[in-house]
């Protein structure tokens, strides 16, 4: 008969405590989470600040999307950090991917596993989009107002859910990047 130690899934820490080791991934997960949140937040900020290309206006309501139109760069430069700071944030997503793919495989992660901390990482960063960019940063604040002055009093910044077919796209884009990825890491 073979014994299995009940504690073999934990890790002791050097004061006694110990933290089973899917707590741990689960941390890892939140953190890679929270991650692809704070850049895309600053994604969002650079194209609201320096400007970098008209084509983003079409993920705003078409009545701020028509006023700023004619807004300008804060300094001729500017485009040119924007973009520079929007591909810095591009690579950031493929890095925690490529993180929580690598981290997952030293774990030993079984295609579930994979699927799981893609779908929280991809889903929570989607959430947070909605919650906190569309309604709150959008309907709520006067961010995008400070940055681009043009759009005050535009209608389409109390109109949430107006992108909601978009948005809907983009959720089956990402379950599709989850699984694919997942079965991807699963394979390695």
């Amino acid at each position: 008969m073979k014994v299995t130690d009940p504690f073999a899934n934990q890790l002791e820490y050097t004061n006694g405590w110990t933290q089973s080791v899917g707590e741990k991934t689960m941390k890892v997960t939140i953190i890679l989470t929270l991650i692809m949140c704070a850049l895309l937040f600053l994604m969002i900020w650079a194209a609201a600040y320096f400007y970098p290309w008209n084509g983003l206006l079409k993920f705003f309501p078409r009545d701020i999307e028509e006023k700023a139109r004619v807004h300008k760069p804060p300094f001729p430069a500017a485009p040119f950090f924007g973009w520079i700071i929007m591909v810095l944030c591009m690579l950031g997503f493929v890095g925690v991917i490529l993180y929580g793919g690598w981290d997952g495989i030293q774990r030993g992660y079984t295609f579930p596993q994979f699927l799981v901390r893609f779908l929280i990482i991809l889903f929570g960063m989607k959430a947070f989009d909605i919650i906190c960019l569309d309604y709150f940063l959008i309907t709520k604040t006067q961010f995008f107002q400070h940055y681009i002055p043009e759009t005050r009093g535009c209608a389409g910044y109390h109109s949430f859910g107006y992108n909601r077919k978009q948005q809907i796209r983009h959720c089956i884009g990402l379950l599709f990047c989850a699984f694919l990825t997942a079965w991807i890491c699963s394979l390695l």
